[in-house]
């Protein structure tokens, strides 16, 4: 087919919720910047939530939002160039995280199709024998292709509470500590990783501790990081966030003081230092915020060419 120029303004958008405590506010948020935008909330699964979402959207292809981000409108100015190549590929711009000051997919918006989401068979509907999509999405192959692209449009707000904190971190934790899905043996942990993964994995574990419920999060990506290497523990229960709010009160956090979270901190980071040779310190709320503004200037420029140019100059 013949390239295909999409404005983002023509396609569907539609917010995605589960119980983000600030989902209402940046609902309201994202709808005074896209008066057209659709909602889906409260669907348990991330598989079931985007099939939900491509029954939602009247467009064949969408805008995904999630329901812990606002959106910069300048999003909505922006183009996509489809080819046969791309037709029903799965486009995942970059978020800025408030925690940690990283910017890469997670939590960043993405742009995909009906079709594709109607059989992906992902997460919680994924082939048990499987080690790809267990508690990631599949791309590749018959799986369709991933496209990152490199722009910043949004703001992931994950640390609505120290539960939503925690979850987060713990969730990346796990997921950046497998390599495409399987667990690796300890003593091959540094070597085996993708070095980006094990370089956010230890910015996760480290930075954060100058916003609220910020410690959470680093106590949440060293946490799962631990029980995916240091226990029997079935990861796959990383993609399911009821149990994950029921393990949350089984250990009775809540009643945690900062002194106790800390101390827990700096024992699970001492042993992981020790087992897999991480790279990982607990900055204070000073350095933690030095390193966000330090990495917010690296990474404050604009393209003077389409992303997309760019991805074709590489694919040539």
């Amino acid at each position: 087919m013949p390239e295909k120029i999409l404005d983002i303004a023509e396609l569907d958008v539609v917010y995605l919720s589960y119980d983000e405590p600030q989902c209402e506010e940046f609902w309201a948020d994202l709808l005074n910047k896209v008066p057209w935008a659709k909602r889906v909330h409260g669907v348990h699964g991330s598989d079931n939530a985007h099939r939900a979402v491509g029954e939602k959207s009247e467009t064949e292809r969408f805008i995904l939002v999630d329901g812990d981000n606002t959106v910069d409108p300048n999003f909505f100015n922006q183009q996509l160039a489809i080819t046969s190549e791309t037709e029903n590929a799965t486009f995942r711009w970059r978020g800025y995280n408030v925690i940690n000051g990283l910017l890469y997919g997670n939590g960043g918006l993405s742009s995909w199709t009906k079709k594709f989401v109607s059989t992906m068979n992902s997460h919680e509907n994924s082939d048990p024998d499987s080690d790809e999509g267990q508690i990631e999405f599949c791309f590749g192959g018959s799986h369709g292709r991933y496209m990152p692209m490199h722009n910043c449009y949004s703001t992931s707000h994950p640390n609505g509470s120290a539960l939503h904190s925690w979850r987060a971190g713990f969730r990346e934790g796990v997921k950046m500590s497998l390599d495409r899905g399987k667990k690796v043996p300890n003593p091959e942990f540094k070597s085996t990783m993708v070095q980006q993964n094990l370089n956010n994995l230890c910015v996760w574990m480290s930075v954060g501790s100058d916003v609220e419920h910020g410690l959470w999060a680093i106590y949440g990506a060293r946490e799962g990081c631990h029980k995916l290497t240091h226990t029997n523990w079935d990861f796959v229960n990383t993609r399911d966030f009821k149990w994950l709010n029921k393990y949350w009160e089984e250990q009775e956090y809540n009643s945690w003081n900062e002194e106790r979270l800390l101390e827990n901190i700096h024992k699970i980071g001492n042993q992981l230092k020790n087992t897999l040779e991480l790279d990982i310190t607990l900055l204070d709320k000073e350095a933690s915020s030095f390193f966000k503004k330090q990495m917010k200037r690296e990474n404050n420029f604009k393209l003077m060419t389409s992303e997309q140019e760019v991805y074709r100059k590489l694919n040539d």
